[in-house]
């Protein structure tokens, strides 16, 4: 039984997190606020009760040898004011995954409800103001787009996008599980964020709703066992697909938008496939940094190349070094060692997980094309997979440790006689 004086403790420390993760969609400048609360917040925390345990180690040794090779790149550098604010932003990160990791161990099923519920309505918000703003609905709109593309509460539109996917998800795999008449407010949460992720103008966010959308999908249609609610998922697929068709025909029939997204629409933009664009600086980059193992530092091939990376596997080896790259690469492969087993357990929170899996795969597609080692929501997609594999690990460790009660003999057992 709950002590009564622990319950205000657990509803304190959830609102936390909730606000931990809603202002997670704000952030017009660096350090943003959630990242200068999260420090004072784990600095409480720390003592009172977070806990780091052994499962999660994986992850903050490949976290830290990140870090460390980012810290060596500096080795590489003249000026440092730049850089040393990068790097912190990616400590107050990596400290995210640890931390959201940690806290969801206890009262694992309400927490990722409190992250979730939470996510969704910073996403909702953000979304709200990207769609507005582009339309000039309010004063100093301009604050809230850049290029003529919505940016919402971001500084770029290449953050804003992706930024959505996840509650999207969530909100779409929740509806398809469920009867129509209780996803009212869903479905509007749907609209809105469809028409913030096409408002973005981000290929990369488009391709990445796409991906993860048919994955949750599969997913939730494997682990359905009923066929007449496979049925039921099979007719909402077909009338959301006609609702997507209707929503991009109302915002393709707008002369603004219809031009920008024929601009945006080609896969392959001038600055990619051109001299010294991006495919070709990634090949340029990859025989540079075999001559720099300890990277070239944060900035710096920007500087020499005229744009940065647009490639988080490079990203990690010219920023990070060839410890911070490797690392990197370790990490992502062992995060899908320990998550992929997680999406077909049979637990409360298995939906949230599936969707989590869906976009943190979109995440990687959309690594070759764009450097996103400070996008917080990808820290906080570390940080759930991590948590709840440990939650994982410790109920088996706990199922082993339980003694096998002996039978009970009340007396001899007669055996029957041959025939």
């Amino acid at each position: 039984m709950t002590r009564p004086s622990a319950i205000p403790a657990r509803m304190i420390a959830n609102a936390i997190i909730g606000t931990l993760v809603f202002l997670s969609g704000f952030v017009l400048y660096e350090p943003a606020p959630s990242d200068l609360l999260l420090c004072l917040v784990v600095a409480v925390w720390a003592f009172v009760g977070l806990k780091l345990s052994r499962p999660m180690l994986p992850m903050i040794v490949l976290m830290l040898a990140y870090m460390a090779g980012g810290l060596l790149s500096f080795t590489q550098l003249d000026a440092f004011q730049k850089p040393a604010v990068y790097m912190a932003v990616t400590a107050f990160l990596v400290i995210s995954s640890i931390f959201f990791a940690a806290v969801i161990q206890v009262d694992t099923e309400r927490r990722l409800l409190v992250i979730e519920r939470s996510y969704v309505a910073a996403a909702i918000v953000c979304a709200l103001i990207g769609i507005l703003a582009y339309f000039g609905k309010f004063p100093h709109a301009e604050l809230f787009t850049l290029y003529d593309r919505a940016k919402g509460a971001f500084k770029d539109p290449n953050v804003f996008g992706p930024f959505l996917v996840l509650p999207l998800v969530v909100l779409t795999r929740a509806v398809l599980t469920d009867r129509l008449a209780n996803s009212f407010w869903r479905m509007a949460g749907i609209l809105i964020l469809l028409a913030g992720i096409f408002l973005s103008f981000s290929r990369a966010a488009w391709g990445l709703a796409v991906f993860a959308l048919f994955v949750v999908t599969v997913l939730a249609f494997l682990t359905e066992r009923r066929p007449s609610h496979r049925l039921r998922m099979l007719a909402y697929i077909a009338g959301g697909i006609l609702v997507i068709a209707l929503l991009l025909a109302l915002l393709l029939s707008i002369p603004l938008v219809q031009d920008l997204f024929a601009q945006r629409f080609k896969l392959v933009q001038e600055y990619d496939g051109g001299r010294l664009g991006r495919f070709e600086r990634h090949i340029i980059g990859f025989f540079l940094i075999q001559e720099h193992p300890l990277g070239l530092g944060p900035f710096q091939f920007g500087i020499r190349m005229g744009e940065d990376e647009h490639n988080m596997w490079l990203k990690g080896f010219t920023a990070y070094g060839w410890l911070g790259g490797f690392a990197y690469i370790a990490l992502v492969v062992w995060t899908l060692v320990i998550a992929t087993p997680l999406i077909f357990k049979k637990r409360p929170w298995t939906p949230f997980i599936q969707s989590v899996y869906a976009v943190y795969l979109g995440h990687l597609i959309i690594h070759n094309v764009i450097d996103n080692d400070h996008w917080r929501h990808l820290f906080l997609l570390y940080g759930l997979l991590w948590g709840i594999y440990s939650v994982e690990w410790k109920t088996r460790r706990l199922a082993r440790q339980q003694p096998i009660a002996s039978p009970i003999i009340f007396g001899p057992v007669a055996l029957p006689r041959a025939a």
